[in-house]
């Protein structure tokens, strides 16, 4: 049963909350040592449980979806269909979108998945149910809250097109969407539909099934289940997990798929140890991030030395090390991310035992912080950097009321990013930081770019000439701002 929470308590998180976005929108070259935030709380009818890591917009501001909630929602406790949000660097939450807001929630339900900002401005999403089949969505959405349903699954006879959206899209280098789903497809599996499948589709809604997983049947040694985002590696493939299926059981895989949709299998797990007492690990949930070193980290929530989740390192040819197995603090269902320091940031477990944490590239894990319900929530969902260096995340458990946003700072400077994070020669880009005004040189992997200072958060560029993949770099006069990844220069 959900707590009530007293004034006081409500008014200390609302003043903590302006302090956290105060710093969050004009933080200073020295930062304080590590320190958790609270930073919103929902309440049921402006959202409940938000399942997924936010997106810092060029605009500065936190975006993101909570699965449940909304204007409908009362008790029980998962009543309402989800919402989009946006949260300002004043520390202010706009609704921009109430799922199932017609009969029949023609527009989506169930937004589980977190956000991708498109080369257009705009954000894109999937729900994981309603629609005009009940099988999910893929949705546009304007920065001031205009929804378009772009595709309705199971579109096509028995979903061979695919079912339950349930992972964020990625916008790759070619301009097009990439997704995946859990169930569907044209695999034989004896669930109903298939295995689930990868696909792209395009910014105005023409869908591609790109492979289907269990084509082989039986326990898919292929996989089964893509619960994750996929990631666009250097090389241009793209790589991800299945929850399930592979050679060894069904402990889940680690992928490779082509643009054009041939799909290499890396790794099956439990290829160590016995099902399910898999010590190399097993059920991927979580998608993949490529580090600077060119490997992919990874985590598994169950599996590991203590049977409690791991965290593992895979090469682009498949060769797995685990860095790291969880315990007491429970695993992971979250993907990492790199930070600006190099090391990996990510967060774990369940209940009084969810922790954030750092591991270094070699296996060295920090806890950072370890939560405790319900001051400052559980069941954290991964995180993102902003371009002040302060980390920020969501929890979808407990926490003060139904589920909560959170910062937390390691004593990381500010950055910048770009949008999009590709491009070919000429193509306009967005980039965007804290304290740019003054700006005086931008280059792309060290080649020299014209640009222009639009505000002290934006300046706008172009791909120039003989730029290479690599990063991006703004000098300022407070010093060099450089990009937390590298940008991909198209061909």
């Amino acid at each position: 049963m959900k707590r009530i929470v007293n004034a006081s308590h409500r008014l200390n998180w609302t003043r903590r909350t302006c302090a956290v976005f105060a710093m969050y929108a004009t933080t200073a070259a020295v930062l304080p040592a590590q320190t958790f935030y609270p930073v919103f709380l929902f309440g049921g009818t402006n959202g409940n449980e938000p399942m997924a890591a936010l997106v810092q917009g060029t605009d500065g501001s936190l975006y993101g979806t909570t699965a449940y909630g909304g204007p409908g929602f009362s008790y029980p406790y998962y009543a309402g269909d989800g919402t989009v949000f946006k949260l300002s660097g004043g520390g202010a939450l706009t609704t921009l979108h109430n799922f199932c807001s017609q009969s029949g929630c023609p527009d989506g339900e169930l937004p589980y998945a977190g956000l991708v900002q498109g080369a257009d401005g705009n954000f894109y999403g999937t729900t994981e149910f309603g629609g005009v089949n009940g099988a999910g969505t893929v949705f546009k959405i304007t920065p001031t809250g205009t929804l378009t349903t772009l595709y309705n699954f199971c579109s096509q006879s028995l979903c061979t097109d695919g079912e339950i959206p349930g992972a964020a899209l990625i916008q790759a280098a070619d301009g097009y969407l990439y997704g995946t789903t859990e169930d569907g497809g044209a695999g034989v599996y004896e669930f109903p539909n298939g295995g689930g499948t990868v696909f792209k589709v395009t910014p105005d809604g023409k869908l591609t099934t790109l492979y289907s997983f269990c084509s082989s049947g039986g326990v898919c040694p292929d996989g089964q289940g893509t619960y994750a985002a996929l990631v666009q590696a250097t090389d241009g493939d793209f790589y991800g997990t299945t929850g399930y299926g592979g050679a060894n059981g069904n402990a889940g895989t680690v992928f490779k798929i082509t643009p054009s949709g041939a799909l290499t299998t890396l790794y099956s797990f439990c290829a160590v140890g016995s099902y399910p007492n898999c010590t190399d690990g097993q059920w991927p949930y979580a998608g993949l991030v490529q580090a600077t070193n060119g490997d992919f980290y990874g985590t598994t929530s169950s599996g590991g030395a203590a049977n409690d989740g791991t965290i593992f390192k895979i090469t682009p040819s498949g060769t797995l090390t685990t860095l790291y197995s969880f315990d007491s603090q429970g695993g992971s269902h979250a993907a990492l991310i790199q930070g600006t320091d190099g090391n990996l940031y990510g967060t774990a477990g369940d209940g009084t035992a969810s922790t954030a944490f750092k591991i270094t590239l070699g296996g060295t894990l920090t806890t950072l912080y370890t939560f405790s319900s319900p001051d400052s929530g559980s069941d954290p969902n991964g995180l993102v950097q902003a371009t002040s260096g302060y980390f920020f995340g969501t929890t979808n458990g407990e926490g003060v009321n139904y589920g909560t946003v959170f910062g937390l700072s390691v004593g990381l400077g500010p950055f910048v990013k770009t949008q999009p994070h590709f491009g070919a020669v000429g193509a306009a880009i967005t980039i965007f930081g804290t304290d740019l005004t003054g700006a005086t040189s931008v280059t792309f992997n060290g080649t020299p770019a014209a640009f222009e200072v639009v505000s002290a958060t934006e300046v706008r560029t172009s791909v120039p000439v003989g730029a290479t993949t690599g990063s991006v770099q703004v000098t300022t006069p407070g010093g060099a701002l450089a990009s937390a990844g590298p940008f991909l220069v198209a061909p």
